[in-house]
């Protein structure tokens, strides 16, 4: 038996260095379970974590100073005395020196591919002449006819030459990059400029028309300015050449990601937007020993009737990598300003946003995947369209019940605008929403053209839970930053990171936070009685942190150190380097 020692300080510096096969039709033979883990041979722990400030989540035992793991689940909670008797010779002990432990964090909403980090150019910068920069580099990287492709533009953070904050535009895109065809994405994903070229290229005039669910952003004097949102970027598909994105390209992106995300404390990630492609791809980093998570799919509607040939229906997978739910998206976004609402964008009095897919559209499809057993997640931010979609839930339970009357745990991807009539639909259908949780933090000087009476029901986590909803954690990482312990701060200031206070009404409690951020992720993906707590007989994840929660000033959760991460009894952070 060796006991692993460390100081305080030796936590921290330690903690600061740092697929599913669904390649329809073979999906059932491309997906392997995992070999049995190794562990001790006398049936002694093969890991003990003694003399730490232990955050269950588990209302039977909230609190613990101990636990033992072994074959990758926990087999014992307690006192640091009885659980240390569990350790044997080859028993690895980790003497946590009033450390906090918590559940691993669980993100139900979020694409993690890591592609897009790793071959796009990043424009996750602060002024124009950056963006310019960082474009020119990789055009003069590109092959002439093929996109130059930028990714995680923030709109409202960025300034000009004259140190004022502005949009992009064409123009600009035009200086940088004038002879290839250019996009660069706003971190929400929803839309996107494009310069000159890429116009001509698909042959977008002044004389276009907006498309149903899509939008071309004018001057004043009609002309384009190269904003294009939602359904109208569609445009744009089979225009020019993309870099081929190769199925190595796709696994050193998940190895990518994960490491990049089990540093912050990720245990689980729910993919949101998932193609066979994508599916293959965690498949190739798991068997290659390079998946640091546990993934839940959500595969695209697309994909329904090829699933459904292959026999994949929601809970099929093993404990890495499972298949969830279909996916479709139903308006806009919240950090574009495209979401559907019931009342209009400060400023903007005609403005109500965008709904990208009909009632009609919404209804056909929650009734073809409910009627087939699948498990659904929407996109819907706006008060409108979370409407539209829990009456085809409502619609859809009605007539075709579940066994038992059981919940389908059908998920609303954001609910973002909510109100008391949705609050009560929500909680009498079960649905589970997956709430932002960054983003009262991080996108704080967006929310003035929302106003701050509608920010009063908006990441509404406190009447989720005052109306017994199970909402989850979903940073929807590239449009917020997915860092758990940023969205526990969010939820437990309602700050952003001015200090400015957003309807403090919605503030929960630091358990509270964690309760959404772990066991009611669990929940959405049925998974409840596996993990999402550190409970005897569930899966040994969890996150040791350099600071408690509970102790700090609530305006610096964000910065506690995330000391180590470990999934299935195996640490996946701090990386160890052979």
């Amino acid at each position: 038996m060796k006991t692993m020692k460390y100081t305080r300080g030796e936590f921290v510096r330690m903690g600061g260095a740092a697929a599913l096969g669904l390649a329809i039709p073979d999906a059932a033979e491309a997906l392997k379970a995992p070999a049995p883990q190794e562990g001790t041979q006398d049936g002694r722990a093969d890991l003990v974590v003694i003399n730490a400030r232990v955050y269950t989540v588990d209302d039977r035992m909230p609190r613990a100073e101990a636990f033992a793991v072994k074959h990758g689940r926990f087999i014992a909670v307690g006192s640091t005395g009885d659980v240390r008797n569990l350790a044997g010779r080859g028993t690895q002990v980790i003497d946590a020196e009033r450390m906090t432990v918590v559940p691993g964090f669980i993100d139900t909403h979020i694409h993690p591919q890591g592609v897009s980090d790793l071959l796009n150019a990043n424009c996750d910068v602060r002024t124009i002449a950056e963006i310019k920069e960082v474009l020119r580099k990789r055009a003069a990287e590109t092959p002439p006819g093929y996109w130059v492709e930028g990714f995680k533009y923030d709109d409202t953070k960025v300034k000009d030459a004259n140190g004022q904050f502005r949009r992009i535009n064409r123009w600009d895109l035009d200086e940088a990059v004038p002879n290839h065809p250019v996009r660069v994405s706003h971190r929400g994903g929803h839309i996107a400029w494009f310069n000159s070229k890429a116009l001509e290229m698909a042959r977008v005039t002044r004389d276009i028309k907006d498309p149903p669910g899509g939008r071309f952003d004018r001057r004043a004097d009609g002309e384009l300015t190269g904003l294009v949102e939602e359904r109208a970027t569609r445009v744009f598909s089979g225009v020019g050449k993309q870099v081929e994105v190769t199925r190595a390209h796709r696994q050193a992106g998940v190895k990518f990601a994960s490491e990049m995300m089990t540093a912050g404390g990720l245990t689980t990630v729910g993919d949101g937007g998932v193609s066979p492609d994508a599916a293959m791809a965690y498949q190739d980093a798991f068997a290659a020993g390079e998946m640091r998570y546990r993934v839940y799919l959500h595969y695209g509607a697309a994909n329904l009737e090829a699933l459904k040939a292959a026999g994949i229906y929601t809970g099929f997978g093993h404990d890495w990598i499972r298949f969830g739910m279909i996916k479709y998206s139903a308006d806009g976004s919240m950090s574009g300003r495209t979401a559907r609402l019931s009342q209009p964008y400060v400023g903007r009095p005609s403005d109500y946003g965008i709904l990208t897919m009909t009632e009609e559209e919404i209804r056909d499809g929650v009734e073809a995947a409910h009627r087939n057993g699948y498990q659904i997640e929407i996109h819907a931010n706006g008060d409108v369209t979370i409407d539209l979609v829990l009456k085809a839930y409502e619609r859809a339970h009605q007539l075709w019940p579940r066994a038992g009357g059981a919940f389908a745990r059908h998920q609303i991807e954001h609910s973002t605008v909510m109100n008391p009539d949705l609050l009560r639909r929500m909680a009498a259908v079960g649905v589970v929403p997956s709430m932002f949780t960054t983003y009262v933090y991080y996108h704080g000087e967006k929310w003035a053209e929302y106003g701050e009476d509608r920010m009063r029901s908006m990441f509404a986590a406190r009447s989720f839970l005052d109306h017994g909803i199970k909402v989850s954690a979903g940073s929807d990482y590239v449009p917020g930053p997915f860092e758990p312990l940023m969205g526990l701060q969010s939820m437990v200031t309602r700050k952003d990171y001015t200090g400015k206070v957003w309807g403090e009404n919605q503030r929960v409690t630091v358990d509270e936070a964690l309760r959404i951020s772990t066991i009611h992720g669990a929940y959405g993906s049925f998974e409840e009685d596996v993990k999402g707590s550190i409970t005897a007989g569930k899966l040994a994840d969890f996150v040791i942190l350099g600071q408690d929660p509970h102790d700090v000033d609530p305006d610096q959760i964000l910065k506690i150190p995330v000391v180590r991460t470990v999934v299935g009894g195996k640490t996946m952070h701090p990386i160890e380097r052979v």
